[in-house]
């Protein structure tokens, strides 16, 4: 398992070169047994970009973010990670690459505090054996001061998860993410359970996200929100990628009416006269 994870980091002397996507696939094809999840989906993420990944329920998404997040590999087609190809046998390994998912369960316990799911599994520890105890002090100050850049005010670091609005904890959960080394952040419907004063602020700490340079896949079926926050934008419809579009090169109208499977409400409307 661990020679595996050898893949994913370039040494210093041999980083890609300068311009290199973050992520690129091409074609990228899964199917289970006789079931075709995706049928061809192409997308290219860059450093500090927000790329929306828009569909409906059933256009794949689950798979997709599956696939990319190493839980599953792809049956056939490019999956490469800043120029390399990525062979992951696991999320571990997608970690290791530096793509971190969040998502939307948050895998957050509502009834420990924020700091313990802020660290999760990893805190420091301090002192030697066997007097090896974890630096809670650290962790407290850490996450107050991550919280704090992204405007979210943790009273006391040490208050439960759950005291926490829905766009907060989605805000923490993607400042663990940022903290522990993640280039990619791929978003799984962040804000579709949000409030507006919510999706404001999780919209926010994306834009701050992008802004240092991190690649982010935003995935939403709301189009309102992808264009508030997106630079480029990819539709998935039925398993397959339609295309790919600059945020000036389309429009919300547009977006909506390709992930509403464009094609086929026009000739509905030519079949009955009229429009739809």
């Amino acid at each position: 398992m661990d020679g595996m994870m050898m893949h994913h980091h370039q040494s210093p002397t041999e980083l890609p070169p300068r311009g290199t996507p973050l992520i690129e696939i091409n074609d990228v094809r899964k199917e289970f047994g006789h079931v075709i999840a995706l049928a061809g989906v192409s997308l290219t993420l860059n450093a500090g970009e927000v790329l929306c990944l828009l569909g409906d329920n059933g256009a794949g998404k689950s798979t997709l973010i599956k696939t990319l997040s190493g839980v599953h590999r792809p049956t056939s087609g490019r999956f490469l990670v800043e120029g390399r190809p990525a062979q992951f046998s696991g999320p571990r390994d997608a970690l290791e690459a530096g793509i971190a998912t969040v998502f939307q369960d948050l895998a957050m316990i509502p009834l420990m505090s924020v700091t313990r799911n802020f660290f999760m599994g990893r805190e420091p520890v301090r002192g030697v054996f066997p007097f090896r105890r974890v630096d809670f002090a650290h962790c407290r100050d850490v996450t107050h001061a991550e919280m704090r850049k992204i405007g979210i005010d943790v009273r006391d670091p040490d208050q439960a998860v759950g005291t926490l609005s829905g766009g907060e904890r989605q805000c923490v959960a993607i400042a663990r993410a940022v903290y522990f080394g993640a280039k990619v952040l791929i978003l799984d419907e962040p804000t579709s359970a949000l409030g507006v004063a919510q999706t404001s602020m999780v919209l926010k700490y994306i834009d701050h996200v992008r802004a240092a340079g991190l690649g982010v896949i935003f995935i939403t079926h709301n189009v309102r929100h992808a264009f508030a926050v997106g630079d480029a934008f990819t539709v998935l419809n039925r398993g397959r990628t339609l295309g790919a579009w600059r945020k000036h090169e389309t429009s919300m109208d547009e977006l909506q009416t390709l992930m509403a499977g464009g094609k086929e409400l026009q000739s509905l409307s030519a079949e009955l006269g009229g429009t739809v």
